[in-house]
């Protein structure tokens, strides 16, 4: 099951680079902290003194890990065992299981998206469904990991979900039949008028190439010239900085792609254009770049950098707002257990750190053909709702991070007009529709109303 498995709080997937272990077997303690280690050893000794039951040396130290990790951040976590091979499960992009992107929310495993083409997508799940019951056994208040294991099984099997759907007064069963979860990483197009659409649905491996392929394709299928391509970034919780790195590539000739800062030496890194592939691949052509809330780490890596280079117009809904990195920190010899650590933040070429804020689209489109739009807006979750959240550095003020929730007067359609209409995904449609009225020496959007307005 996708879940970006290794985050226990928020199961968006980060950059994860891997560390190599320390040349010391033990970090020296500052000195300062000497008088908390007592305290943590004298509350060692007291429980297994007087607990009420005897208690596991490793029960107590992987909750005194766990509990030091849940302090900073929610994705740093120690993981171990089966949570280090999801990690490479994640990164090559095949699994089993039901494919959902989910999170702990509260004790309440909140569905974060159904991956397109996923048995979770094809049951009907959608974002923002709370999971309360697996095959009738309750889950609220257990760990994200024991439901991640009950989830998975054998392709062909069946487990019965109980869903919470805010906006519904009770709660509904689903019946989901596993299966291999084999994505398509990158899927494309070409639409009416030759444009051209490209999904990512993830960052994992080659990314960047199978991106440049369809392109390719693209050109081949269109009967002529290649008016506008949309890049769908939508509901893309991320994945591989490399990636991100060589897909921005794929589209600028020059300058910054991203930057990441961290306190230890080695965690600040420079990415620049032209240091995985040479120049713009679609030089001339418009290009729109989609978004949403869903749209995490690596995808606002990409819409950051395309949008302070003016590549690309950025359209949809402000993006998620994590802007941090993780790296994978070994620990033994036997690298059997490692450190999923936040060790840097990621900036773009303007020296923006989407952190909280996430990226803002140039033009602001409601997902209108959603019927529950209006109820599941209320119940969106960014970073900024995560509980022990990096703060900006640049403290943002509330009223820009709810700026982009005033209702446009220009869309007003309802999803039940938009499907007489034939219209069954309105930010896409518009976005092509936005292509079809540029000119193709032109990227900026000239008109902003929509021809089905």
């Amino acid at each position: 099951m996708k879940l970006a498995p290794l985050m226990r709080s928020a199961a968006l997937v980060t950059a994860v680079a891997i560390l190599p272990t320390a040349t010391i077997s033990m970090a020296q303690v500052d000195g300062r902290a000497g008088p908390e280690f007592a305290k943590l050893f004298a509350t060692y000794q007291q429980i297994k003194r007087h607990y009420v039951e005897p208690v596991e040396d490793e029960q107590l130290i992987r909750g005194a890990i766990d509990g030091m990790l849940g302090s900073l951040d929610p994705h740093s976590a120690y993981v171990d065992g089966s949570d280090l091979q999801r990690l490479e499960t994640m990164i090559d992009g095949n699994y089993s299981g039901l494919g959902l992107s989910v999170m702990l929310d509260d004790g309440a495993v909140k569905v974060i998206s159904p991956f397109r083409g996923s048995p979770a997508e094809k049951s009907g799940l959608k974002a923002g469904d709370y999971i309360t019951h697996l095959d009738g056994t309750l889950i609220y208040g257990g760990k994200l990991d024991d439901a991640v294991s009950k989830m998975r099984g054998k392709a062909g099997t069946s487990i019965n979900l109980t869903i919470f759907r805010p906006g519904r007064d009770e709660p509904f069963d689903v019946s989901v039949t596993r299966g291999v979860i084999e994505l398509e990483p990158v899927t494309h197009e070409v639409a009416v008028g030759n444009i051209g659409v490209v999904t990512v649905n993830e960052f994992s491996r080659d990314v960047g190439r199978d991106v440049l392929g369809a392109w390719e394709a693209i050109q081949k299928e269109a009967t002529g010239r290649v008016n506008g391509l949309v890049l769908d970034l939508r509901s893309n919780p991320g994945g591989s900085l490399d990636e991100a790195v060589a897909l921005s590539d794929l589209f600028l000739s020059k300058g910054r792609i991203v930057s990441q800062r961290g306190r230890a030496r080695g965690e600040t890194l420079l990415y620049d254009a032209e240091s995985m592939f040479r120049g713009d691949i679609a030089t001339g052509v418009p290009l729109i770049v989609l978004i949403d809330a869903g749209s995490a780490s690596a995808s606002e890596i990409v819409a950051g950098a395309l949008q302070d280079h003016r590549r690309a117009l950025v359209m949809g809904e402000r993006s998620f707002g994590k802007g941090s990195v993780q790296s994978l920190l070994p620990l033994g010899q036997g690298r059997e257990a490692a450190l999923k650590l936040t060790t840097a933040r990621y900036y773009t070429p303007s020296g923006h750190s989407v952190q909280e804020g996430g990226i803002k689209p140039d033009i602001a489109v409601p997902q209108l053909s959603d019927p529950d739009l209006a109820k599941r807006s209320k119940y969106t979750m960014r970073e900024s709702d995560l509980r022990g959240h990096l703060v900006n550095e640049l403290g943002l003020e509330d009223e820009a991070l709810e700026s982009d929730k005033i209702d446009d007067p220009r869309f007003k359609l309802s999803a039940e007009e938009l499907k007489e209409q034939g219209v069954e995904d309105f930010q896409l449609h518009y976005a092509m529709e936005t292509l079809r009225r540029t000119t193709p020496s032109s990227v900026a959007l000239k008109d902003q109303k929509s021809s089905s307005q």
